[in-house]
Parts: C-alpha cells; structure tokens; sequence
C-alpha cells in the first residue's frame, strides 16, 4: 500500500505562506496527512492565523518548536530560556505572547515534543531538533536543543545516534536538509514561513512498502504583502526580523 504524507515546518507566523502550502497540497488529493514540526509561532505577526487553520484541520499532526516553547513560559510566568534573552528577542517574543488568543494555549500545551511513530513498515522520528533522550522532558528554560550542527549526513547521523527510526524529521534549522542511505534518512523540508525569496517550502514523502522516496517542494505566496505589515504594526525586532530572516533591509 501506498501513502504520500507532507511535512512542514517553522511556519513562523506566516499565514500567507502556510495557506499557500495547503492550497497545493489540497489540491493534490493524494496527502493522507501533514506533519508540521514546530515553530508554528514566533518571527511573524500572523499567530493567531496560523494556530486557527492548523487546530482546525484535522489531517494535521503537530510538535512544539523552541519558540513555540518559549512563548508559552512568558505566557505561564514560566522561566524564559537564557539562549532567547539577547537584544530585542524577549521583547518580540512579549508582543507575540500579548497577541496570542487565550483560547490556543491549552492547544498548544497539549502538543506533545517528540512523536515516534511508523508508517508502511519505516519507522519516524518527529522532532524539532536533537534532543538527547533523557532530555526530553526537560523545561524550554534548561535548554534541551542540542546546537545545531553543519548539514551532512555524518555530522546528523552523529547528532542523532541515540534515535534508532529509519526516518528523522526535523526543522528549527532553515535549509532544506535532505541526506539519505539504506540506513537511515534525514529530512528538514526547510522553514515554510521564513526565506528571501517569495516560496513556502515543503516537502511530500511517499510510502510504499518500506520503501520512501522523498519529494522536495515550493510554492509562490505573496511575499511583500506579509513583509509589509511588519513596519504597520511595528513588531519589536522586526527591522532586524526582516533582515534576517526575509532578506529585507528597506521597506
């Protein structure tokens, strides 16, 4: 039996991007489901957007992200991560966390970190980034990510050596990650929400009797009207924001 399954991820507060994505995804009629792999919020000022399509499909599997995480502790009075405290990052982070409707943080602290799971006999890892296993329930504040490595299969297979699944699938990092051998493959479809150049990035993974063949994607969205709405809104961090994240250094 066959089956294509999509992976998304660091959506980032781009609902523009994310509604671009499931249009073409929708549009193929042959995706039984969607991984998103965290860091749905944080960066963009499209929160509230984002959380609503992805809470109200039901095709969609989710994982929390650091920022995610880190949201949620200034949110519950939670200590904040040490990594995220440099210049205006806890004050960008305080702008998203007033913005957030109340009614998606129960949601999303349901939101499990780390999923294991198997399909057509390939056994997946879903996580955000490395965690070391005895980690994995630790606070965001204690810093459970591991740093993040160069991209190669050598340096991800030494990464994530205590994880035994045939397929890993991650984000955080914003390139597309895409290594693979008999053993084992790694897939970072890159960030859907955050690039220079106007496409949201996914990728499609088919199934088919312990066998995967994976399928990079990207679609066009509008990119300068979701650029445009940072200097509106005046989101702390967003000339920075905008910079690096986007490309952009003059409205």
């Amino acid at each position: 039996m066959r089956e294509n399954i999509a992976f998304i991820t660091d959506i980032h507060g781009n609902a523009n991007a994310l509604k671009a994505v499931l249009q073409e995804i929708d549009n193929r009629e042959n995706v039984e489901h969607i991984y998103c792999l965290g860091d749905m919020i944080g960066i963009g000022h499209q929160t509230n957007e984002v959380l609503d399509i992805l809470f109200s499909r039901e095709d969609i599997s989710m994982i929390t992200g650091n920022h995610d995480e880190a949201v949620l502790a200034l949110i519950k009075g939670e200590e904040y991560p040490e990594s995220h405290n440099v210049g205006e990052m806890r004050k960008h982070h305080e702008w998203i966390a007033g913005d957030l409707d109340s009614s998606f943080i129960p949601k999303l602290e349901k939101l499990p970190r780390y999923i294991s799971t198997s399909i057509e006999q390939i056994s997946i890892a879903l996580i955000h980034y490395h965690i070391k296993k005895d980690q994995l329930t630790q606070h965001i504040s204690k810093e459970p990510f591991s740093q993040i490595v160069e991209p190669s299969y050598k340096h991800l297979n030494h990464l994530f050596n205590d994880f035994d699944e045939k397929l890993i699938c991650f984000g955080h990092h914003h390139p597309i990650h895409l290594f693979q051998t008999e053993e084992k493959a790694f897939l970072n479809p890159g960030s859907l929400g955050c690039n220079h150049e106007p496409f949201a990035k996914f990728s499609i993974v088919n199934f088919d009797s312990g066998c995967i063949s994976i399928d990079l994607q990207e679609v066009q969205y509008d990119h300068m009207e979701f650029i445009q709405q940072y200097q509106k809104l005046q989101m702390p961090f967003y000339k920075t924001i905008l910079k690096i994240f986007y490309g952009v250094e003059n409205l």
